[in-house]
Formats: structure tokens, sequence, C-alpha cells
């Protein structure tokens, strides 16, 4: 096992597989990419991207978390998403036409399930994501690393985003200024500076996951998302839920800051779900409120932590709000004459970038790297982000 272990450690290129669900509760993101080298040099090739939806069984259990679980629940959960993520991985090897022989590595976000960062200045800052890697290992064969926040939690940082290491690999250029904005269920923005020490990231607040999780209520489950906006584009913002909305003092809080389900979740859209159902709002119009909050945390934040600092160029979107056209429209119309691009525009389809992210944190990892970035996350020291649980099907 060491001797294989150090085997791939010496390998100068290796084919990766990145995992993530993240705080999306729909599925997992699964990609096939090629890494030649390490660090700020290493050249990406994405070779395949798929989808897995979860089952039925496991999307209607992931809902129930938050509405209180035992022990055994979670530890159930956390073996039944080890399989689903097993099974997105060699469901995108099987896309590619590739066997496990073929790949080196697997990197495995996991599913969050509770995120309690130093910034929400209460409880024991701590963070869990499940689906057990050794699951995975076990199913494919291929070595897997995991579990990537803890160690930055352990030394006092937020552990998160995490994404913006690979950021600054798949996006920099010398002499100019970008922002990367993932729209997935929280939102967060990366400054890519022309080095990495500029680097700069926090999460912006919701952004897929009010409208996703509100969206599920008034169906009964049936629909996950608001296609390309529909819902949102018949109704009309309130002015003062969203004020009120705006009002919660994460977004004033200075970076570094992280968030989640404890505060834009299924609590919250559940309490907002229920002035429909009250008679006090149509669903179109909590939809268009909702959407305009996350449009308005997005720029708001920029202007506040970004724009004094930098003069920026692009944004460059990613996650699964980039195929909400009329969230996009309503983005690019906030913020004025700045370039709006996605991901795709660089070769990475915008669904796939935060997988390719958590395949290029494993490659750093079984390279002997550290994977986070202190003036990001505020954690004490540069750290390396995973553990390891070895392939091998003898």
């Amino acid at each position: 096992m060491i001797k294989d272990l150090m085997l791939l450690f010496r390998k100068k290129e290796r084919v990766v597989i990145g995992l993530i669900s993240g705080t999306s509760m729909d599925g997992i993101d699964a990609v096939l990419v090629k890494i030649g080298g390490k660090g700020a040099d290493s050249d990406i090739e994405l070779l395949e991207f798929t989808c897995a939806p979860y089952t039925p069984e496991i999307a209607a259990r992931l809902g129930r978390l938050q509405q209180g679980c035992t022990p055994g629940d979670i530890s159930e959960l956390n073996f039944l998403v080890g399989e689903a993520f097993a099974g997105a991985a060699q469901s995108v090897m099987e896309k590619a036409g590739l066997a496990p022989n073929d790949v080196d590595l697997i990197g495995s976000h996991g599913q969050t399930v509770s995120h309690i960062p130093p910034s929400a200045g209460t409880g024991i800052p701590s963070t869990l994501q499940i689906g057990e890697p050794d699951v995975i290992a076990e199913r494919t064969g291929i070595t897997t690393v995991g579990d990537f926040r803890t160690r930055d939690v352990a030394a006092g940082g937020e552990g998160a985003p995490l994404v913006p290491y690979a950021d600054y690999i798949l996006f920099s250029k010398p002499g100019e200024t970008k922002i990367a904005q993932n729209l997935g269920g929280i939102a967060n923005a990366t400054v890519i500076t022309g080095h990495i020490d500029g680097v700069a990231a926090f999460d912006t607040g919701p952004g897929n996951m009010l409208m996703d999780r509100i969206m599920a209520l008034s169906s009964g489950g049936s629909e996950r998302f608001d296609r390309n906006g529909e819902e949102a584009s018949r109704g009309k913002v309130n002015e003062a839920l969203l004020k009120e909305l705006l009002s919660d003092p994460y977004y004033t809080k200075q970076p570094p800051k992280s968030t989640g389900e404890e505060l834009f979740g299924s609590a919250v859209a559940e309490r907002l779900y229920g002035m429909v159902e009250g008679g006090k709002l149509t669903l179109g119009d909590l939809m268009a409120t909702v959407l305009a909050l996350t449009v308005e945390s997005i720029s708001l934040s920029y202007e506040e932590f970004i724009f004094p600092g930098h003069e920026v160029g692009e944004v460059i979107l990613s996650g699964g709000g980039c195929r909400n056209a009329f969230l996009v429209d309503k983005l690019r119309e906030r913020l004025g004459g700045i370039e709006l691009t996605t991901t795709d525009a660089y070769g990475i389809p915008a669904d796939a970038k935060e997988a390719v992210a958590f395949a290029i944190l494993a490659n750093e990892c079984i390279s002997g790297n550290a994977g986070n970035l202190p003036g990001v996350t505020g954690a004490r020291r540069s750290v390396p982000l995973g553990k390891i649980s070895p392939g091998g099907l003898g």
C-alpha cells in the first residue's frame, strides 16, 4: 500500500476524478481531468463530465436532515451518499471509456450537512461533509481524497471557500483582475489577480439554495429548481421583503467569511414559503424577490469588499445558476458595464468547475502540497487538505 502511494506521489501526470454535491441536494457533479504537474503551474485538461442525480430516497433523507435526525441517520447517510459518489465516479469513467486502472485518483468534496465557521460567532467552529471516502475507494479501487475542509477549520480558518486555489490555476493571467463567481447553492466570489498572493475570496450569500428549496416546497418535491427563472420572471420584487432579507448581518461582515444551510437553508425557505401559503405573496413574487436577493447580495459585496481595491475587467460565472437565464440577465444588468462570461468560454462547463477544483485539490494533497489560501480562509497557516483512503482491489 505504501509503495503504491509512493508511486502515485512520484507521477508527473495524473488522471483524476473530481466529485462534488456540496450544499446542493439534487445530485453529484463528476469530472474526469488530466493534470500535469502540481501547484500554480498545473496543466489541466478536462476529459469528461457528467451529473449523477441522487435517488429519490437519498434526496428525501437529505432533505429531512435539517428537521432533526439521529446519529444513526447521519451514519447511514454517510455510507449511502458514499455509494452514490462511487456510482458517479463509475459513470464518468464509463462515459469516457476508461477503466478504474486508467484513473490515478479521486477527489471527493462530499455532501455538506453542517458548516459552522469561526465567523458565525456561535458554537464550536466545525464542518461536516458526508459521503464516506472509504466507501468510494472500496467500490472503485481508486485512491480517494476526501474531507477537504476540516484541516483548514482546525487551523483556525473558515474551511471555505477552497475553490480559489483552483480558480487561480484555471483563470489567472498576468496584468488582469477577474472575479470567478460561483452560482451554486451558496454563491462565492474569488478575486483573481496576477499573483496567487493577491487572491481574495468569500461566500457572498445564497446562490440557488433558497430558490431551489422554495420551488421544491411549492411543487411537493417534483420541481427542484426554477427552470430559466420562469417563475421569478412572472413575479414582481417585493421591495420591503428584499430590504428585510438584506438586513442580515452576514452581508456586511468583513471577509474572511463563509456560510451555508444554517443561515440560508431549509428553515428560511419554509418561513418565506409560509408567506405564499398565507396569501401574503404569490409564488412568482416570492421567487422574484429571492432571485433579487441573490443578485443584490453579490453586487453589494463587490461594491463593499472588491471594487474599492480592484479594477475588475471580467466576471466569470459557474455553477447551476448559470443555466438560469433570468438570473444571469438580472446580474448583468445590475453590474453595468463589466463583461460577464461563463467558464464554458475557458473550456470548462459551468456545472463542472467546482468538481474540477476538487480534482485539483486532490492532486495537491497527493503531491504533498498545501491547498488552502490563509489570506482567503483566515487560517493561521497553509495546511494540506484532505484525508487519503488508499485504493486497491486486491
